[in-house]
C-alpha cells in the first residue's frame, strides 16, 4: 500500500538535495576545468573589448577578450538576463548573479589573471540544474581585478561557456555592518515559532552556530517570526539575521523586526548573506519577525544577537 504526499512547491533544501548536488559538482567540477583550460590565443578569436559580448556589471566593466572553446556552446545562447556582480553582504567575497533560459548545473572560474584558477559552484537550495544562479567568489582582495569565465551544464551534457571577461573587486562596497560584539544566540532555546517545515528546518537550527543548517516556515511568507531564550539577561549591542532563500527568489527576508519585552526594534534591512543592525537594549526573550519578504518559505540560517550576559555590577 502507497501513501500519496503532497509536496509544496518551494521545498526547502534536504539532505538528499545536497548529496545530489555534491554529485553532480563532482562530475561537472572536473569536465568544466578540463575544458577552461583548452582555451584559444589566436588574436582573430578575440572580442573587441567593449563588444555586445561585455555583459559583466555591479562591481566593475567586464570585458569581453575571448571567445568560448571550439565545440562548446556560448553560455549568451540560454543566457536569460546580464550577468551583474555584487559584494556579498556578509563580506565574504562577492556574488555572481545571472538567470538562465533552461535549467543547468552553473560554475564560475575566476582568478587574478587569465588562468584562473578558482572556481565557484552555484549555490542551490534544491538541488540539479535551475534557472537562477548566485555562485559567491570567495577569497577576493579589494582593488584586485579578476579575469572570470561562467559556465552551465544542462541535462543532456552540452557544456554552454561565456567569454572571458574582468571585473574590478571593490571591497569597500560592502555595506554590512560589523558584529559589534560576540554573538550570544549560539544554543540558545527556540521557544516559539511560526511554522516549521519539517523536523530537518526546525527552529533550533537558527540558533545551532552553523550555515549549513537552516530554519523554514511552512509558507509563512511575511507572517513568519521565531522566538528565542538567551537563558540569561543580556545586554544586547545589536543583532543579526542571515536570511533563507530559494533559487526561484522566494524565501528571502528583505526586512525584520525584533520585539523584547513588548517594546519592537526595526525594520531593519536585511537580504542575501548576514545583515546586522546596530540596537542597544537588555533582555532574555527576544522575537525576530519576518517584516517583508518576496514570499514563500520563510526562514533564517541564523538569527544572531551580539552582547554579553549582565551581571550584577551592570544593574548598579
Amino acid at each position: 500500500m502507497t501513501q500519496e504526499i503532497d509536496e509544496p512547491q518551494d521545498e526547502p533544501k534536504s539532505r538528499g538535495g545536497l548529496l545530489m548536488l555534491a554529485a553532480v559538482a563532482l562530475i561537472a567540477v572536473p569536465v568544466l576545468i578540463g575544458l577552461l583550460v583548452i582555451k584559444s590565443d589566436s588574436p582573430s578569436t578575440r572580442a573587441p573589448i567593449g563588444s555586445e559580448n561585455d555583459m559583466g556589471g555591479g562591481m566593475g566593466d567586464a570585458t569581453a577578450t575571448t571567445s568560448p572553446i571550439t565545440g562548446v556552446g556560448a553560455f549568451s545562447e540560454i543566457q536569460a538576463t546580464d550577468i551583474t556582480i555584487e559584494p556579498d553582504p556578509a563580506g565574504d567575497g562577492a556574488v555572481l548573479r545571472v538567470d538562465t533560459t533552461i535549467d543547468v548545473a552553473c560554475a564560475v572560474t575566476y582568478g587574478p589573471t587569465q588562468a584562473l584558477g578558482s572556481i565557484a559552484t552555484d549555490t542551490d537550495m534544491v538541488g540539479g540544474g535551475h534557472s537562477v544562479h548566485q555562485p559567491l567568489m570567495r577569497d577576493l582582495t579589494p582593488g584586485v581585478t579578476y579575469w572570470y569565465r561562467v559556465s552551465g551544464v544542462a541535462g543532456d551534457g552540452t557544456l554552454y561557456q561565456s567569454d572571458l571577461m574582468q571585473f574590478t573587486y571593490n571591497g569597500e562596497a560592502v555595506a554590512a555592518v560589523e558584529p559589534p560584539a560576540p554573538n550570544v544566540a549560539v544554543g540558545a532555546s527556540a521557544t516559539a515559532v511560526s511554522s516549521e517545515f519539517s523536523a530537518a528546518f526546525a527552529a533550533a537550527n537558527a540558533v545551532d552556530g552553523s550555515t549549513s543548517s537552516e530554519w523554514s516556515s511552512a509558507g509563512d511568507g511575511d507572517d513568519a517570526f521565531i522566538e528565542i531564550d538567551l537563558g540569561e539577561v543580556h545586554s544586547v549591542a545589536g543583532v543579526g539575521f542571515r536570511t533563507r532563500s530559494m533559487t526561484d527568489g522566494t524565501a528571502i527576508t528583505t526586512s525584520f523586526t525584533v520585539t523584547v519585552d513588548g517594546e519592537t526594534y526595526g525594520p531593519f534591512a536585511a537580504g542575501p548573506g548576514l545583515s546586522v543592525a546596530l540596537v542597544e537594549f537588555e533582555g532574555r526573550v527576544i522575537r525576530f519577525d519576518v517584516a517583508t519578504s518576496t514570499g514563500g518559505n520563510t526562514g533564517a540560517i541564523e538569527v544572531e544577537v551580539y552582547g554579553a550576559v549582565l551581571t550584577s555590577d551592570d544593574d548598579m
